[in-house]
């Protein structure tokens, strides 16, 4: 477990420990999304965090009835502006 330090700006340092773990090396992106038990998890962006990030979300969708562009831009609205598309 290690311990970071939020700076004013947002910022954080990534430990070495962490980085060598994740394979980051400076300029690297770094993935971070909230996974099924709504834990935070921070990963490398490479192809491969990406496709754990993809099944992180699978199901989502469904369960939040999204099946097409219509209702995606529907949800969009709702969480910009409040609005329940109705």
């Amino acid at each position: 477990m290690n311990l970071v330090r939020l700076s004013s700006n947002g910022q954080i340092t990534i430990p070495a420990e962490i980085r060598k773990l994740l394979g980051l090396k400076s300029g690297d992106k770094i993935l971070l999304f909230q996974n099924k038990s709504g834990e935070i998890v921070l990963d490398n962006a490479s192809a491969g965090a990406l496709y754990k990030a993809q099944n992180a979300m699978e199901g989502v969708a469904e369960r939040l009835g999204l099946h097409d562009e219509d209702d995606v831009q529907k949800l969009v609205d709702e969480v910009r502006y409040g609005e329940s598309g109705v």
